[in-house]
């Protein structure tokens, strides 16, 4: 099955032990098209006396309920809950992050929105075709949403999914990160030995002052050393702000050279 089918059947097993809290849930399933698809059905079958249930539902014009119904917060993850049940669905969060309940009109979204930001989760609604569109795309906001539903095992699932994709961009930006160094490191040290070949050809390094001549000569040999190991090649030994100091005297020199100041 698929994660959002998964997390169906998880909830389909979820029965509230208060009355009230079975009335806001066979509340949503039947504002949300229950009655048509035989939701309803299969979730009274399950309680005794469910002709009492019936009677406590109250809707308004097909859009939207009493709001006695889901005055209290355990009604509010019930009314919810039977919501998600009968219209909503969630992506396989290995692909993406989007948890949506499809409703008649603005107006019932308007409702669904308001009882989702009770529990501070900031839900968005959009237009689709003829219907209005519930939906989160925040992993965490989704996480949030899955524990208000009462949905632990989806909510395991959905953390986990998470950690790895989070454990995965952490290690890509960090080799991206050192790559991108690296890059950096190999293009600094062949802009420099090109200058130090164009002085070695144009002008001598052996006419140069002997600090720099000395690294210029170090660094032809050790193309591939890093700064701080090629000062300590030198005599007395650089560190590695010393080096580099020298090294861009030297891509200066190299400049003004090609642009006739010397």
């Amino acid at each position: 099955m698929s994660f959002s089918m998964d997390v169906k059947e998880e909830l389909s097993h979820h029965m509230s032990k208060s009355r009230h809290c079975q009335i806001a849930e066979l509340s949503a399933l039947m504002l949300f098209g229950g009655m048509k698809n035989g939701k309803v059905d299969d979730y009274v079958n399950r309680i005794p006396h469910y002709e009492d249930l019936i009677s406590g539902v109250k809707l308004i014009d097909d859009c939207i309920i009493d709001e006695l119904i889901v005055q209290q917060p355990c009604c509010k993850r019930a009314f919810l809950r039977g919501a998600f049940l009968e219209a909503g669905s969630i992506s396989d969060p290995n692909k993406a992050y989007h948890f949506e309940i499809i409703c008649e009109n603005e107006r019932q979204a308007v409702f669904l929105q308001s009882v989702m930001s009770f529990f501070d989760v900031d839900a968005k609604f959009v237009q689709r075709a003829s219907k209005v569109v519930v939906y989160l795309k925040e992993g965490a906001q989704i996480v949030e949403m899955l524990r208000i539903l009462e949905a632990p095992k989806a909510v395991m699932e959905l953390e986990n999914v998470r950690i790895v994709k989070e454990v995965r961009g952490s290690i890509n930006r960090q080799v991206n990160c050192e790559t991108a160094n690296i890059s950096k490191t190999v293009n600094a040290a062949v802009r420099q030995i090109e200058d130090i070949k164009y002085l070695q050809r144009e002008v001598g390094l052996d006419n140069l002052p002997a600090s720099l001549s000395d690294i210029a000569y170090l660094r032809l040999e050790n193309p591939d050393t890093p700064l701080g190991a090629l000062g300590e090649l030198c005599d007395p030994p650089l560190g590695k702000s010393g080096v580099n100091h020298r090294l861009r005297r030297l891509s200066q020199l190299a400049l003004e050279h090609r642009n006739g100041i010397l």
